[in-house]
């Protein structure tokens, strides 16, 4: 089926019949926490022990890819909010099969990422209850946020709004506590000047090589801020929601993420190796004497994995129930129950869990496949994002301009702009070896699932079946 022959695809109707219990106070927090992960608090330490100090440069550049992403999808969410988000804006713009093939990847990296935090959070309970099995704490925080997302939509949005109320109330007291010590002013502390910043092999100890392994960590870990626009076609008011949402998020996350990092190589010395044992901010307050640090970032490490998980389970339920109702998937999956699609939700779960048996099964050799097979996901989302909004500008301002309620910055040269740092990513990617796995094996679950896309395409073209616009409500979705 050609794009320039069929009607656009939407979901629309689908989404009527889900739940509409998420208010704008839900909608702000999940954007402002849905990027303030484990990745912030933990894994930005491999990347201070690559770039050093200049690790702050490369979370600017990489901040600012982020937010020319969100730009563009609150450009399109805004003008036709829907559950699957960039998968039906790719399909709308594009054609089925990259719909197809942006939804599905997502949702397989949702549900792997589920097991990854699960485990993360069982590994900090395991460390304060020695003893007490892994695996145990894992199905148990599965059966609590299964549950959460079974009941109502609201129960998820009260838990994600603590969570990253939590969250980004400790980066604030972080910033405040460091710039207290930056200007020598917290009790106990001298002010560090611009030594750890100059000293021990200047800004770029490691040259550009470093600068590159920084950015690509850095890239990484601002995934997560997808979600928002999942959410707002269950709110109260969609797009009102969606709009500001996006406006108020960017730059709050810029400060929280660039901000943090410039608090952390100024007041410890980057090649301290308790930045990549214990993570930073634990490395930090750590060097400043703040009493029970340790303890106190793994209850906020604790909060932002659960609340990963959280917003994971419901963001691959609501993929997987749009991707059905436009005919992309088995019907089983898109049955809607009070609102909620329930199966959805259960089948997303279980396969997470089924990710954290095989960490313990097939560490060595399926787990890892898996772990590389998402490793670029994000990417491959985030061109499908750029590729649709350069398309789908011209037809909104052509049909529907009072639609355009969030407008992208200098439309077009900033959309291509943001597809060449993405490009250039990749290139990187391909240079450094530990990520290149991650590229081919993404590579191929990408080609994958576009060849079976295309196919069905295809094949629904010859067969002069119409595109599935959307199922009513309470309606049994077509079959794959």
């Amino acid at each position: 089926m050609s794009r320039t022959s069929a009607p656009a695809p939407v979901d629309q109707q689908a989404d009527a019949s889900l739940s509409h219990g998420l208010k704008q106070r839900h909608l702000s927090m999940i954007a402002l926490g849905g990027v303030i992960g484990a990745g912030l608090f933990v894994g930005s330490g491999a990347g201070i022990a690559a770039a050093g100090p200049s690790i702050v440069i490369a979370y600017a550049i990489s901040g600012l890819l982020v937010m020319l992403v969100m730009r563009m999808l609150g450009e399109m969410s805004a003008a036709n909010p829907a559950s699957g988000s960039f998968s039906v804006h790719a399909e709308r713009a594009i054609g089925p099969w990259a719909g197809f093939t942006a939804g599905w990847a997502f949702w397989f990296l949702l549900c792997v990422a589920v097991g990854l935090e699960g485990i993360g959070a069982a590994k900090i309970m395991t460390g304060w209850l020695p003893g007490t099995p892994e695996w145990a704490w894992v199905a148990l925080f599965m059966l609590v946020f299964c549950g959460t997302n079974l009941a109502a939509v609201k129960n998820f949005g009260e838990f994600e709004f603590w969570f990253a109320a939590l969250k980004v109330g400790a980066i604030a007291l972080f910033l405040g506590i460091g710039v207290l010590a930056i200007l020598g002013i917290l009790p106990g502390t001298d002010a560090p000047g611009t030594a750890n910043l100059t000293g021990d092999g200047g800004f770029m100890p490691n040259g550009s090589e470093g600068l590159v392994v920084g950015l690509l960590a850095s890239v990484f870990a601002y995934g997560g801020l997808e979600t928002v626009t999942i959410a707002a076609a269950e709110s109260e008011h969609p797009v009102q929601g969606v709009a500001k949402a996006v406006r108020t998020a960017m730059w709050r996350i810029a400060i929280f993420y660039i901000g943090s990092m410039a608090v952390i190589v100024t007041l410890v010395p980057w090649g301290d190796p308790k930045v990549v044992e214990k993570g930073p901010y634990v490395a930090t307050l750590d060097h400043l004497g703040i009493p029970g640090a340790g303890q106190i970032m793994n209850v906020v490490v604790l909060v932002a994995l659960l609340s990963a998980m959280n917003a994971n389970v419901y963001g691959a339920s609501r993929m997987a129930c749009s991707l059905v109702a436009r005919g992309q998937g088995p019907k089983v999956l898109g049955k809607v129950f009070g609102g909620v699609p329930r199966t959805a939700v259960l089948v997303s779960s279980v396969v997470g869990f089924a990710c954290v048996l095989l960490s313990y099964w097939r560490p060595d050799d399926v787990f890892m496949w898996l772990l590389n097979m998402i490793g670029a996901i994000i990417l491959v989302v985030w061109i499908f994002i750029a590729v649709s909004q350069l398309l789908l500008r011209r037809r909104i301002e052509r049909e529907a301009p009072e639609k355009l309620v969030v407008r992208m910055w200098l439309y077009p040269t900033l959309t291509w702009v943001a597809l060449a740092g993405m490009a250039t990513i990749f290139v990187l990617m391909a240079r450094e070896a530990d990520t290149r796995a991650q590229l081919y094996y993404t590579g191929g679950l990408t080609l994958a699932l576009a060849s079976v896309g295309y196919v069905r395409q295809a094949r629904a073209a010859r067969g002069g079946v119409e595109p599935v616009d959307a199922e009513p409500s309470g309606a049994e979705p077509s079959d794959a």
